[in-house]
C-alpha cells in the first residue's frame, strides 16, 4: 500500500502504518485540507524489557500468571513488586497498558499465601467490580486466558486450580448483608471504593478485626484520580485506616505497605506521600512495549450561529467526533470516542447511526453503541464483550471506559474536548493500540480557551511532563470532620496527631472549643455534641440537599448545599444518570429539592453575583510595577437568576429571577494587580478596563488546568477596575471549596507561564471580538458582559512586561 500524502500543513509528516490505520490517516489528511487539523505527530514505537519472576514469588503464583499468558515480567512490574515485598511503600506510575496490576498482584497474592490480607481501593465501583471479575476468572482452570485481553491490566482469580486460597469480595453500597457477613469472616482480598472504606469499614472496624489484624498491603489503584477536594478527603481516610490497622495488627506482624498504581504523573513520590502520609519509592520507567501512535489535534470550524453577546460559535466537539466516528465505522476501523457527558454520548451514537443511514450504510449501524455509567452491569458487560469480539466496532463513551476495562484491537481513539489533565488524556489515548498495533488518537477541541490553546501549541501537550496531583490534606474544613471520625473510631491520643499532619493540633483545639471532643485521661473522646454525619468525600461537607421526585417521593440523588444553589434551584434542569428532571422547588430549610422527570428541550445555567475580600496575604511576587499575590479570601456569592439555553449551542432563550440567600466561602485565591501608573497608561490608550479585566479573568480560569490538575468548574473568579481590597485593577481566581483545594496555590507558583499561555490562547483564537473559545465563560454570572478581547491582551502585556 502506498504511503498517504504527508500532512505538511500540520507539522511532521506521518509515515504509513499497518492495518486499517491508513484509512484514519486519509481522514486526517482531508481535515488538514479543510483547515481543521492543526497538528499531527507520530510517536515512535518502543520495545519491551522483560525479566524473570523474582525468586520470592511462589511457583503457584508464577504458574497462575503463566496460565494467563504472562511467563515473565516487564522490568517496572518486577521493580515495584520487589519494593513492596521488601516492605517499602511504592508508587508505580507508568503508561496505560503497561500492566501495573501485575506489579501489585505479585506481592499481594504471595502474601495471601502466607496468611495475610489485602485491601484494594478503586475510585469507582465499576473498577472494583471489574477487578473482581478478573480475579475470579483468571487462573480458575476454565480455559486459557487471552494474554492480549488480560496482560495489560491483569487481575487473577486464583481458585482451586493453583491452590492459593484467594477469597476475593467486593463491598459496596449494593452488597447484601449476608455477603458482607461472609466477607468479614472469610475474605482475604477485599475490593472497595474509598467511600465505602470511609462509611462502611472504618466506623465498624471492630467487626473487621479478623481482616485488619492480618492486613499487609493496601493497593490504591488509579491514584492520579485522587486530586483536589476528593483527594484531600481520601488522604485523611487513608490516615484513619493506618491508625485503625495499627490498632488491630498482630504483635510482631509486619507493618502496612501501600502500593499505588497511577497513570504517568509528575512528582509521583510527593503525590503518594501527600495521599498516604508515608514515603513511597517511585517506579516510573515504563518497560512495556508500545506500538507507534499518530497523535492529531483537531479544531472544529466557526459556524454562522451566534451565542451570548452575539459571539460566533464553533461546531461542537461532539458533532465533529460523531462525523469522524461514522467515517471510521465505514472504513472498518475499530474506535472509541470519549465524550464528556452522558447526554453527549447518546447524542453522538445517534448521530453516527444517522450519518451511516445517509451514506447508504444503515446495514452496519448495529456496529455502533453508546457506553456510559448508569447502564446496568449486564448491559456494560455485553457491550464490552461485543467490542472485544468485533460485533461492535465503534463506541461513544464517557470516562467509564477510561479506567479498568480492557478492550483490545482498537486502532483509533477520538477525544471530544480536553479531558482535564494530561494524565487523563494519555489514559484515554492509550486505549488504542494496546495489542501492539499502531494507532491513532485525535484530540478534538471544544469551545474553550484551554482547548484552543492546546491545539495551537502542541508542545505544551506532547512534549511536557504530565501534571502533579494537587491536593491539600491540611485543609481545616476537610481535616476537622475526619478528626471527629477518628475520635469516634478510637479515642485520639496526642501521638496520633502527627499522623494527621502539622495542622491537626490546631484543628483539634477548635473542635475542643466547640465542645465536640473532650480530653479524658490524655485522650480525646467524641462528645454528645458531635452528632454531625460523616462528610461526603466528593465535596467539603456541609448540609446535604436531597433530590426527591415529587410524584413518587423517590430519592433521586443528593448534593451539597452550595451546589444546590447553582444546580437545583427552582426551574433548573437537573441531570442524573442520563435522566433529566425539572426542579419544581428548592427548600433550603428542609434541605430538599423536588423534581419531575422531564426533558424540557433546554438546559439551564445560574447567574450569580460575587464579592471577595482578602483575609490574609500569604505570599507575593513583584513583576516590576505589577504584582501577583496568594492568600486567604472570603467570597460572598448569591444566585440571582437563571438562563434557559439551547442544549446544542448554548444560545440564551430567556432569563428568570431567583430569590436565594447569599453564601459565604472561606477559601484561598491567587490575584494580580497593576499599578496606578500602568492603569492610567492603559486608560489613556482607550482600553476598556472593566471589559479587559473581565475577559482576562475568564481566559485565565480556562487556562488554569494547564498548570494545576483541576477543572474550570473547580475555581471561580472576580475582577474589578478598582477593587476595594487593593485599590487597584485586580483579578482574582479562587478555589471553589471551603479552605481551598490547592489549585490557586499551584497557579501562583506557575503564574508567569499560566498568564503567558492565557495571552497566547486569546491571540490564537480567530474570532474578532471574543467567543467561548477565548474570553467567554459558560458560567459567567454577568452574562459575559462587559468583555474586551483587545483590552485583555493589552492588560496581560502590561502585567507580564517585567514578569
Amino acid at each position: 500500500m502506498a504511503d498517504p500524502p504527508p500532512l505538511t500543513a500540520a507539522g511532521p509528516a506521518i509515515a504509513a502504518v499497518r492495518g486499517p490505520a491508513p484509512a484514519m490517516l486519509a481522514i486526517l489528511d482531508r481535515g488538514a485540507a479543510a483547515g481543521r487539523l492543526t497538528h499531527a505527530e507520530r510517536l515512535p514505537a518502543r520495545p519491551g524489557v522483560a525479566v524473570a519472576w523474582p525468586d520470592w514469588v511462589p511457583t503457584a503464583v508464577a504458574d497462575a500468571f503463566e496460565h494467563a499468558g504472562i511467563p515473565r515480567l516487564w522490568a517496572h512490574q518486577a521493580a515495584a513488586a520487589d519494593h513492596a515485598w521488601a516492605g517499602r511503600s511504592v508508587i508505580l506510575a507508568t503508561g496505560t497498558g503497561s500492566g501495573k496490576s501485575v506489579g501489585y498482584l505479585a506481592p499481594a497474592l504471595t502474601s495471601i499465601g502466607d496468611g495475610s490480607t489485602v485491601l484494594y481501593l478503586a475510585p469507582t465501583k465499576a473498577l472494583a467490580a471489574d477487578q473482581l471479575r478478573l480475579v475470579r476468572q483468571l487462573g480458575s482452570g476454565t480455559g486459557q486466558a487471552s494474554p492480549a485481553e488480560f496482560a495489560p491490566e491483569l487481575g487473577l482469580g486464583l481458585g482451586p486450580k493453583f491452590g492459593l486460597g484467594v477469597r476475593p469480595a467486593v463491598i459496596d453500597s449494593d452488597t447484601p448483608a449476608d455477603h458482607r457477613a461472609w466477607a468479614r469472616k472469610f475474605a482475604n482480598y477485599l475490593l472497595m471504593t474509598p467511600d465505602m472504606l470511609h462509611y462502611g469499614l472504618l466506623p465498624q472496624h471492630q467487626r473487621w478485626n479478623g481482616f485488619l489484624r492480618r492486613l499487609r498491603y493496601v493497593i490504591v489503584d488509579e491514584c492520579h484520580g485522587y486530586r483536589g477536594v476528593f483527594g484531600s478527603h481520601v488522604a485523611q481516610v487513608l490516615r484513619r485506616l493506618r491508625r485503625v490497622a495499627e490498632h488491630h495488627r498482630e504483635p510482631g506482624a509486619p507493618g502496612l505497605v501501600f502500593i499505588l498504581a497511577s497513570a504517568t504523573i509528575s512528582e509521583p513520590a510527593r503525590s503518594a506521600e501527600l495521599l498516604t502520609g508515608v514515603p513511597a519509592v517511585p517506579v516510573t520507567t515504563d518497560a512495556a512495549p508500545r506500538g507507534a501512535m499518530t497523535f492529531a489535534m483537531w479544531e472544529p470550524p466557526l459556524t454562522a450561529l451566534r451565542g451570548e453577546a452575539g459571539a460566533p460559535l464553533r461546531r461542537t466537539a461532539v458533532a465533529e467526533a460523531a462525523e469522524l466516528l461514522a467515517d471510521l465505522v465505514m472504513h472498518g476501523v475499530p474506535a472509541l470516542a470519549f465524550i464528556r457527558s452522558r447526554r453527549g454520548v447518546e447524542a453522538a451514537a445517534a448521530a453516527v447511526r444517522h450519518r451511516l443511514a445517509q451514506a447508504g450504510a444503515a446495514d452496519i449501524a448495529h456496529r455502533v453503541a453508546a457506553y456510559r455509567s448508569g447502564y446496568l452491569a449486564d448491559e456494560r458487560r455485553d457491550l464490552e464483550a461485543a467490542m472485544r469480539s468485533g460485533a461492535i466496532t465503534a463506541l461513544a463513551t464517557t470516562t467509564a471506559l477510561e479506567l479498568g476495562v480492557n478492550i483490545t484491537g482498537l486502532d483509533a481513539v477520538l477525544i471530544a474536548g480536553w479531558p482535564g489533565t494530561r494524565a487523563a488524556l494519555w489514559q484515554q489515548a492509550g486505549r488504542a493500540g494496546r495489542d501492539g498495533r499502531e494507532a491513532v488518537a485525535v484530540l478534538i477541541a471544544s469551545d474553550d480557551p484551554l482547548d484552543t490553546y492546546l491545539v495551537h501549541h502542541p508542545d505544551a501537550l506532547l512534549h511536557r511532563p504530565v501534571e502533579a496531583t494537587v491536593l491539600d490534606p491540611a485543609n481545616p474544613y476537610i481535616l476537622a470532620p475526619h478528626l471527629r471520625a477518628a475520635a469516634a473510631e478510637l479515642p485520639l491520643a496526642s501521638a496520633d496527631l502527627e499522623l494527621f499532619g502539622p495542622a491537626a493540633a490546631a484543628v483539634l483545639a477548635r473542635l475542643a472549643d466547640q465542645g465536640t471532643v473532650r480530653d479524658r485521661a490524655g485522650k480525646w473522646h467524641l462528645t454528645g455534641k458531635a452528632a454531625a454525619p460523616l462528610p461526603g468525600l466528593r465535596g467539603t461537607g456541609g448540609r446535604g440537599v436531597r433530590i426527591v421526585e415529587e410524584v413518587t417521593g423517590r430519592l433521586v440523588g443528593t448534593m451539597d448545599e452550595p451546589s444546590a444553589h447553582v444546580l437545583a434551584h427552582r426551574g433548573a434542569v437537573y441531570s442524573h444518570q442520563g435522566d433529566l428532571y425539572l426542579v419544581t422547588s428548592l427548600d433550603l430549610a428542609e434541605c430538599v429539592a423536588l423534581v419531575r422527570a422531564k426533558d424540557p428541550g433546554y438546559i439551564t445555567s445560574a447567574r450569580e453575583l460575587t464579592a471577595i475580600a482578602v483575609s490574609a496575604e500569604r505570599r507575593s511576587a513583584r513583576w516590576g510595577q505589577a504584582a501577583v499575590h496568594f492568600g486567604d479570601v472570603q467570597v460572598t456569592r448569591q444566585v440571582t437568576s437563571f438562563v434557559r439555553r439551547r442544549p446544542e449551542t448554548g444560545q440564551p432563550l430567556g432569563e428568570e429571577p431567583l430569590d436565594l440567600p447569599p453564601r459565604t466561602l472561606h477559601t484561598r485565591a491567587v490575584w494580580w494587580t497593576i499599578s496606578p501608573e500602568q492603569r492610567a497608561c492603559l486608560a489613556g490608550a482607550g482600553v476598556d478596563l472593566p471589559g479587559a479585566a473581565h475577559a482576562a479573568e475568564h481566559a485565565a480560569i480556562g487556562l488554569l488546568p494547564l498548570v494545576a490538575a483541576c477543572d474550570r468548574w473547580d475555581v471561580g473568579g472576580v475582577s474589578a477596575d478598582l477593587h476595594p481590597a487593593t485599590g487597584r485593577l485586580t483579578i482574582y481566581v479562587y478555589d471553589g471549596h471551603d479552605g481551598g483545594a490547592g489549585f490557586a496555590e499551584r497557579g501562583f507558583a506557575a503564574a508567569s507561564r499560566w498568564l503567558r499561555a492565557t495571552a497566547q490562547a486569546i491571540t490564537g483564537c480567530e474570532c474578532a471580538a471574543g467567543c467561548p473559545s477565548c474570553i467567554q465563560s459558560p458560567k459567567c454570572g454577568n452574562g459575559n458582559e462587559p468583555l474586551s478581547k483587545a483590552g485583555s491582551l493589552a492588560l496581560l502585556d502590561c502585567l507580564l512586561a517585567d514578569a
